[in-house]
């Protein structure tokens, strides 16, 4: 059977109906939660590539004023990472680690679970089949293990078989990314988090925004908008759960400035 694409049996392709721009008044009486990588800075080869410059800082500095301490970093990395980045430019942030495992609010020590003996089995595992090869990273977390593939794209079907494996037979969970595959514990993601961010001061009350770039930052979209929030994707439209889009880390990072 002949369709309109001109093709016999072949489908449509899929097509997502593009997202609008944030409005200016957004964060108005809002909480904001915020992704880092892809969001806050740009991606890099590396994980330890990434670059923090003095422009972020002084705006995250304005931002946690502006919104009196309702703003909260949410990470696919551990905390100790983000700290590594941020440093004491985040000290009245919330900040959420390990999709969500680890959470610390202001002047509060990290609440943080046991390290699962597996993941060390695993992050052996890893190094060993592709610890030769520098074009894969293995990035080591405090709750997690990672193989970045981005300079090595055909490794990516291997990478993934290894890390359900793990999963599958420890009862770890796997967690796709932007060119990546994380093997990580069960039972939490950033949406768990921000909604127990969500039950205390000073988040409470206040409608939640997240932002953030990649597919594990969509149950961070749904808990917003089930919140009576919203979410923003950053980068090119794909389906999700955000109700609004920025086309990428600069545009989003000028779009707070002008909020300011």
């Amino acid at each position: 059977m002949r369709n309109d694409f001109g093709g016999r049996g072949v489908s449509p392709p899929m097509v997502h109906p593009d997202l609008p721009l944030p409005p200016a008044d957004l964060l108005d009486g809002a909480g904001l939660f915020l992704d880092f990588d892809g969001t806050l800075v740009e991606l890099a080869d590396r994980p330890d590539d990434v670059v923090v410059g003095d422009t972020l800082h002084r705006l995250l500095l304005r931002l946690v004023e502006r919104l009196d301490g309702r703003v909260a970093i949410v990470s696919g990395r551990s905390i100790a990472q983000i700290d590594g980045f941020l440093g004491p430019t985040i000290k009245d942030y919330a900040v959420v680690g390990s999709h969500g495992a680890e959470i610390r609010r202001p002047g509060e020590a990290t609440l943080l679970p046991d390290r699962p003996a597996a993941l060390l089995a695993a992050e052996r595992a890893f190094a060993g089949r592709f610890g030769e090869d520098d074009r894969v990273v293995i990035e080591v977390k405090t709750l997690g293990v990672a193989i970045h593939y981005r300079n090595a794209p055909e490794f990516e079907q291997e990478a993934h078989a290894m890390v359900d494996a793990f999963a599958a037979r420890d009862g770890l969970t796997s967690q796709a990314g932007k060119m990546m595959i994380e093997l990580r514990m069960a039972g939490h993601d950033k949406g768990t988090a921000i909604a127990t961010l969500c039950e205390a001061a000073p988040f409470a009350g206040h409608p939640p925004v997240f932002v953030g770039d990649d597919l594990t930052d969509e149950p961070g979209m749904v808990v917003a908008a089930h919140h009576g929030g919203a979410g923003i994707l950053i980068g090119p439209m794909r389906d999700s759960a955000a109700r609004y889009r920025l086309p990428d880390v600069a545009n989003f990072l000028e779009w707070l400035e002008n909020g300011l």
